[in-house]
């Protein structure tokens, strides 16, 4: 059984996904910095809003005692979060369909099939051979 398992666990095809993985996820940082340090920052200023990443519509305030202690938390909608998640989404999906795009213009046309005879041409060379 381990011999199964490292002969699955070695294959080429099982490393390359493990490896694209590994560099999707990296690349998933990449993306989630830049919208939520450049490009949530700039949004935030052109609709004059701050932050927007943390744009939120309050559906009840946070209550705080004289002390200043926390007595209910406040409850929220993160409006501003959803939007840059939806922004990550996009870029990151905008870059692997140019990705896959690029490797398939790459791969080589399957080569067509040589013609051979027509479906006429075989009945008749069928029925030649039977004359015979």
């Amino acid at each position: 059984m381990l011999k199964e398992f490292k002969e699955f666990a070695l294959k080429g095809n099982l490393i390359d996904v493990a490896v694209g993985l590994v560099m999707a996820a990296a690349f998933g940082l990449i993306v989630t910095a830049f919208v939520d340090g450049i490009f949530m920052p700039l949004v935030g200023t052109i609709f004059q809003v701050g932050d927007f990443s943390a744009a939120k519509f309050v559906l009840s305030p946070a209550e705080v005692a004289a002390d200043g202690t926390v007595t209910k938390a406040e409850s929220a909608i993160m409006y501003g979060k959803f939007i840059s998640a939806i922004i990550n989404f996009l870029i990151v999906a905008f870059v692997m369909y140019m990705v896959v795009k690029a490797i398939n213009k790459l791969k080589k046309p399957a080569e067509a099939a040589p013609a051979g005879p027509s479906q006429e041409e075989l009945l008749t060379q069928i029925r030649d051979l039977l004359k015979k």
